[in-house]
């Protein structure tokens, strides 16, 4: 009897976008060495690390039936990346401008929804993204610019702030993995947001942009927005219709599982946030 191996991403379904955006890494890596960016480098090759290999197991479960896996998967990640935009973006964007932050929060809000939505459109097509990856990468590029800017303006700052801003890429790039593969997807296509935080820090770092407090404000803000909506995104809705409602529909007892997995739900949430807080107490 014929049987579908799904133990590891599909090695010829590569994507070019993917693989070149690692090279580009790899090229930016060499100035920022050059010109001691050392902090900006780490962070960049941490995101970069952390989604790659987390996107390994994520697109092996595509092909199970597991629902508490899958709750656990979405929960981390939405507990981390609620909890470092919370406490590492949106402070910084409304410090920075007050109401100008604001207004960069809705924009990246409304970026995020629109990016949504317009996205389910372009699922229809036969393209390589969906629309989790293009809001990942949209979040990582404007989060790597953060990240550039602040570390050149101060490069007293420790690595704490940057290594809680990327401290979700391992979880999130389970859960997008996973998507990814269920779609019929390159996977490989992660390898984008995964190395866009040193695509932008890196040459923000380098070229060290006079910005004043309102234009900083604003990034930061709009960065925390897309990163919210990414974050609501990601956690894990136990109903009938949902994703993990359609995994759960398979067992005996779908209804007397989605509760169970409700609990699993928010232990996940609150544990992903716990990872972001223990990171900061000691790191702090």
């Amino acid at each position: 009897m014929a049987t579908r191996s799904v133990s590891l991403p599909q090695v010829g379904e590569l994507s070019l976008t993917g693989v070149v955006s690692t090279l580009l890494l790899v090229v930016l890596s060499v100035p920022a060495i050059q010109a001691g960016q050392t902090k900006v480098l780490v962070i960049s090759w941490v995101a970069f690390g952390a989604m790659a290999l987390f996107a390994i197991p994520g697109a092996r479960a595509a092909g199970t039936q597991d629902a508490r896996r899958l709750v656990w998967g979405y929960g981390l990640a939405a507990g981390a990346m609620v909890t470092s935009a919370a406490v590492f973006l949106l402070p910084q964007a409304f410090g920075l401008g007050g109401q100008v932050g604001g207004f960069g929060v809705a924009a990246g809000l409304l970026a995020g929804y629109g990016a949504h939505t317009v996205g389910h459109r372009l699922s229809h097509l036969d393209t390589p993204f969906d629309d989790t990856a293009l809001q990942i990468a949209a979040h990582a590029l404007s989060a790597g610019l953060i990240i550039g800017v602040i570390y050149a303006a101060l490069p007293e700052l420790g690595l704490l702030l940057g290594l809680a801003i990327v401290s979700h890429k391992g979880p999130a790039g389970y859960a997008a993995a996973r998507r990814l593969r269920k779609a019929g997807k390159p996977v490989s296509v992660l390898l984008l947001p995964a190395a866009g935080v040193g695509l932008t820090a890196i040459p923000a770092a380098l070229i060290n942009p006079a910005f004043s407090g309102p234009t900083k404000a604003l990034v930061f803000g709009f960065a925390a927005g897309v990163f919210l909506h990414v974050a609501m995104d990601f956690l894990p809705e136990c109903e009938t219709g949902s994703e993990v409602g359609e995994v759960a529909q398979l067992s005996g007892d779908a209804h007397a599982l989605l509760d169970r997995l409700r609990i699993h739900a928010v232990a996940s949430t609150v544990l992903g946030a716990a990872a972001v807080l223990a990171a900061w107490l000691v790191l702090v």
